[in-house]
Protein backbone atom coordinates (compact mmCIF):
# COMPACT_ATOMS: atom_id res chain seq x y z
CA UNK A 1 0.00 0.00 0.00
CA UNK A 2 1.37 3.59 -1.20
CA UNK A 3 2.20 5.85 1.73
CA UNK A 4 -0.03 8.38 2.18
CA UNK A 5 0.53 11.71 2.07
CA UNK A 6 -1.71 14.06 4.53
CA UNK A 7 -2.87 17.12 3.57
CA UNK A 8 -5.27 19.47 5.48
CA UNK A 9 -6.83 21.85 2.05
CA UNK A 10 -10.11 22.97 3.98
CA UNK A 11 -10.56 25.75 6.42
CA UNK A 12 -14.22 25.35 7.36
CA UNK A 13 -15.72 26.78 10.59
CA UNK A 14 -17.87 25.02 12.29
CA UNK A 15 -19.12 26.76 15.56
CA UNK A 16 -19.51 23.80 18.65
CA UNK A 17 -22.25 21.96 20.73
CA UNK A 18 -21.58 22.79 24.39
CA UNK A 19 -23.29 20.31 26.82
CA UNK A 20 -24.43 21.06 30.39
CA UNK A 21 -22.71 19.77 33.78
CA UNK A 22 -25.80 18.30 35.13
CA UNK A 23 -24.72 14.34 34.68
CA UNK A 24 -22.45 13.94 37.49
CA UNK A 25 -23.71 10.57 39.10
CA UNK A 26 -22.76 6.93 38.99
CA UNK A 27 -26.49 6.56 37.00
CA UNK A 28 -24.85 9.54 34.12
CA UNK A 29 -21.76 7.89 33.67
CA UNK A 30 -22.98 4.24 32.97
CA UNK A 31 -25.73 5.54 30.21
CA UNK A 32 -22.66 7.92 28.77
CA UNK A 33 -21.97 7.57 25.25
CA UNK A 34 -21.28 9.76 22.02
CA UNK A 35 -23.98 8.87 19.21
CA UNK A 36 -23.44 11.55 16.95
CA UNK A 37 -24.29 12.95 13.55
CA UNK A 38 -21.51 14.10 11.86
CA UNK A 39 -20.37 16.14 8.68
CA UNK A 40 -17.82 16.03 6.70
CA UNK A 41 -15.91 17.88 3.99
CA UNK A 42 -13.22 16.88 2.02
CA UNK A 43 -11.01 17.46 -0.87
CA UNK A 44 -11.13 14.51 -3.36
CA UNK A 45 -7.95 12.87 -4.55
CA UNK A 46 -7.26 10.11 -7.25
CA UNK A 47 -5.05 7.24 -6.78
CA UNK A 48 -3.61 5.01 -8.96
CA UNK A 49 -3.70 6.69 -12.18
CA UNK A 50 -3.39 5.61 -15.46
CA UNK A 51 -0.86 7.01 -17.03
CA UNK A 52 -1.33 9.94 -18.30
CA UNK A 53 -4.86 10.96 -16.53
CA UNK A 54 -4.48 14.08 -14.98
CA UNK A 55 -6.73 15.89 -12.22
CA UNK A 56 -7.10 19.65 -12.54
CA UNK A 57 -9.65 22.21 -10.11
CA UNK A 58 -10.64 21.39 -7.01
CA UNK A 59 -11.83 18.58 -6.44
CA UNK A 60 -14.88 18.45 -3.61
CA UNK A 61 -16.98 15.92 -1.16
CA UNK A 62 -19.43 15.95 1.46
CA UNK A 63 -20.53 13.77 3.77
CA UNK A 64 -23.13 13.52 7.05
CA UNK A 65 -24.81 11.19 8.50
CA UNK A 66 -25.29 9.50 12.29
CA UNK A 67 -23.42 6.93 13.91
CA UNK A 68 -24.19 5.15 16.74
CA UNK A 69 -21.93 4.66 20.00
CA UNK A 70 -21.35 1.90 21.55
CA UNK A 71 -18.70 1.62 24.40
CA UNK A 72 -16.84 -1.51 24.82
CA UNK A 73 -15.12 -0.73 28.94
CA UNK A 74 -16.34 0.67 31.84
CA UNK A 75 -14.29 3.71 30.71
CA UNK A 76 -17.01 4.02 28.22
CA UNK A 77 -13.77 5.94 26.43
CA UNK A 78 -13.34 3.04 24.16
CA UNK A 79 -16.18 2.41 22.06
CA UNK A 80 -17.57 0.49 18.52
CA UNK A 81 -19.57 3.28 16.17
CA UNK A 82 -21.78 1.67 13.72
CA UNK A 83 -24.01 4.47 11.41
CA UNK A 84 -25.51 5.40 8.01
CA UNK A 85 -25.24 8.29 5.76
CA UNK A 86 -25.21 9.97 2.82
CA UNK A 87 -21.98 10.70 0.47
CA UNK A 88 -21.51 13.66 -2.30
CA UNK A 89 -18.44 13.26 -4.35
CA UNK A 90 -17.21 15.25 -7.52
CA UNK A 91 -13.77 14.69 -8.76
CA UNK A 92 -12.24 16.67 -12.17
CA UNK A 93 -10.22 15.63 -14.26
CA UNK A 94 -7.69 17.18 -17.02
CA UNK A 95 -7.12 15.26 -19.67
CA UNK A 96 -9.72 12.28 -20.00
CA UNK A 97 -13.07 12.06 -21.87
CA UNK A 98 -15.60 10.06 -20.72
CA UNK A 99 -18.31 9.89 -23.71
CA UNK A 100 -21.02 7.42 -24.72
CA UNK A 101 -20.65 6.23 -28.34
CA UNK A 102 -23.17 3.55 -30.00
CA UNK A 103 -24.61 2.82 -26.33
CA UNK A 104 -21.42 2.10 -24.76
CA UNK A 105 -19.35 4.06 -22.57
CA UNK A 106 -15.84 4.78 -23.99
CA UNK A 107 -13.03 6.50 -21.84
CA UNK A 108 -9.93 8.26 -23.99
CA UNK A 109 -7.19 10.52 -23.21
CA UNK A 110 -7.65 13.74 -25.03
CA UNK A 111 -4.92 16.93 -25.45
CA UNK A 112 -7.02 19.35 -23.64
CA UNK A 113 -5.55 22.37 -25.77
CA UNK A 114 -7.08 20.87 -29.08
CA UNK A 115 -10.75 20.92 -27.13
CA UNK A 116 -10.27 23.97 -24.95
CA UNK A 117 -12.42 22.34 -22.44
CA UNK A 118 -14.21 24.47 -19.79
CA UNK A 119 -15.95 21.79 -17.83
CA UNK A 120 -14.30 17.56 -17.40
CA UNK A 121 -15.68 16.05 -13.92
CA UNK A 122 -17.63 13.00 -13.36
CA UNK A 123 -19.32 12.85 -9.87
CA UNK A 124 -20.64 9.99 -7.70
CA UNK A 125 -23.78 10.02 -4.95
CA UNK A 126 -23.60 7.28 -2.26
CA UNK A 127 -25.15 5.40 0.77
CA UNK A 128 -23.02 5.07 3.18
CA UNK A 129 -22.57 2.25 6.34
CA UNK A 130 -19.35 3.26 8.26
CA UNK A 131 -17.50 1.21 11.03
CA UNK A 132 -15.61 2.46 13.29
CA UNK A 133 -13.30 1.73 16.70
CA UNK A 134 -13.57 4.61 18.77
CA UNK A 135 -11.00 6.13 21.87
CA UNK A 136 -11.48 9.45 23.72
CA UNK A 137 -10.85 11.28 26.67
CA UNK A 138 -13.96 12.36 27.11
CA UNK A 139 -16.48 11.36 30.04
CA UNK A 140 -20.13 12.25 30.95
CA UNK A 141 -19.24 15.73 31.99
CA UNK A 142 -16.81 16.69 29.50
CA UNK A 143 -17.13 17.40 25.87
CA UNK A 144 -13.95 18.91 24.79
CA UNK A 145 -11.78 16.08 24.59
CA UNK A 146 -9.29 13.97 22.07
CA UNK A 147 -10.19 11.79 20.43
CA UNK A 148 -8.98 8.81 17.47
CA UNK A 149 -11.23 7.13 15.21
CA UNK A 150 -10.11 4.43 13.15
CA UNK A 151 -12.41 1.98 10.85
CA UNK A 152 -14.22 1.16 7.74
CA UNK A 153 -16.80 2.45 5.37
CA UNK A 154 -18.94 0.87 3.15
CA UNK A 155 -20.73 2.79 0.43
CA UNK A 156 -23.55 2.03 -2.46
CA UNK A 157 -23.65 4.02 -5.48
CA UNK A 158 -27.06 5.96 -5.82
CA UNK A 159 -26.23 7.91 -8.92
CA UNK A 160 -23.57 9.32 -11.16
CA UNK A 161 -22.88 11.71 -13.43
CA UNK A 162 -20.30 12.87 -16.70
CA UNK A 163 -20.34 16.54 -17.30
CA UNK A 164 -17.85 17.44 -20.54
CA UNK A 165 -17.93 20.74 -22.45
CA UNK A 166 -15.70 22.26 -24.78
CA UNK A 167 -15.37 23.77 -28.11
CA UNK A 168 -15.22 20.71 -29.85
CA UNK A 169 -17.98 18.69 -28.17
CA UNK A 170 -20.23 18.70 -25.25
CA UNK A 171 -21.39 15.68 -23.17
CA UNK A 172 -23.21 15.04 -20.40
CA UNK A 173 -24.50 11.57 -18.84
CA UNK A 174 -26.09 10.46 -15.98
CA UNK A 175 -26.06 6.60 -13.82
CA UNK A 176 -23.74 5.05 -17.03
CA UNK A 177 -22.57 1.75 -16.47
CA UNK A 178 -18.97 1.48 -15.72
CA UNK A 179 -19.16 2.65 -12.06
CA UNK A 180 -18.47 -0.33 -9.19
CA UNK A 181 -21.96 -0.21 -7.04
CA UNK A 182 -19.81 -0.95 -4.20
CA UNK A 183 -17.08 1.20 -2.85
CA UNK A 184 -15.31 0.96 0.49
CA UNK A 185 -12.10 1.95 2.17
CA UNK A 186 -10.32 2.75 5.45
CA UNK A 187 -10.98 5.75 7.27
CA UNK A 188 -9.58 7.82 10.33
CA UNK A 189 -10.82 10.59 12.45
CA UNK A 190 -8.31 12.36 14.86
CA UNK A 191 -8.83 15.46 16.75
CA UNK A 192 -10.10 17.71 19.34
CA UNK A 193 -13.08 18.92 19.65
CA UNK A 194 -15.21 20.34 17.27
CA UNK A 195 -11.52 19.92 14.75
CA UNK A 196 -10.83 16.66 13.50
CA UNK A 197 -8.56 15.46 10.47
CA UNK A 198 -10.31 12.95 8.10
CA UNK A 199 -9.17 10.62 5.99
CA UNK A 200 -10.66 8.01 3.59
CA UNK A 201 -8.75 5.50 1.58
CA UNK A 202 -10.04 3.60 -1.10
CA UNK A 203 -9.76 -0.04 -1.43
CA UNK A 204 -11.14 -0.55 -4.26
CA UNK A 205 -11.52 1.14 -8.34
CA UNK A 206 -13.98 3.84 -8.54
CA UNK A 207 -14.87 1.88 -12.00
CA UNK A 208 -15.74 -1.47 -12.99
CA UNK A 209 -13.31 -4.16 -14.56
CA UNK A 210 -15.51 -3.51 -17.67
CA UNK A 211 -14.20 0.18 -17.84
CA UNK A 212 -10.93 0.39 -20.42
CA UNK A 213 -8.98 2.89 -21.06
CA UNK A 214 -6.57 1.78 -23.94
CA UNK A 215 -7.60 -1.77 -23.61
CA UNK A 216 -6.16 -1.68 -19.65
CA UNK A 217 -8.82 -1.26 -16.67
CA UNK A 218 -9.06 1.88 -15.04
CA UNK A 219 -7.94 1.17 -11.32
CA UNK A 220 -8.60 4.65 -10.11
CA UNK A 221 -9.19 4.78 -6.08
CA UNK A 222 -10.32 7.45 -4.06
CA UNK A 223 -8.28 9.54 -1.69
CA UNK A 224 -10.09 12.37 0.56
CA UNK A 225 -8.73 14.48 2.56
CA UNK A 226 -10.32 17.25 4.67
CA UNK A 227 -12.22 17.81 8.10
CA UNK A 228 -14.91 15.95 10.32
CA UNK A 229 -17.51 17.40 12.47
CA UNK A 230 -19.16 15.53 15.06
CA UNK A 231 -22.54 16.81 16.49
CA UNK A 232 -24.19 15.63 19.82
Amino acid sequence: MKVLVFLLLTLFGFFGFSQSDKFKDTEADESYREDQFYASATYNLINDKPSGVKQSGFSSGFHFGFIRDMPINKKRNIALGLGLGLSSNSYNLKNILIEKTNNEVAFSIIDEDDYNVSKNKFTTYLVEVPFELRWRTSNAEDYNFWRIYTGFKVGYLLYNGVKFKSDVTNSELSNIDGFEKIQYGFTLSAGYSTWNFHLYYGLNPIFDSNSKLDNSTIDMKSLKIGLMFYIL
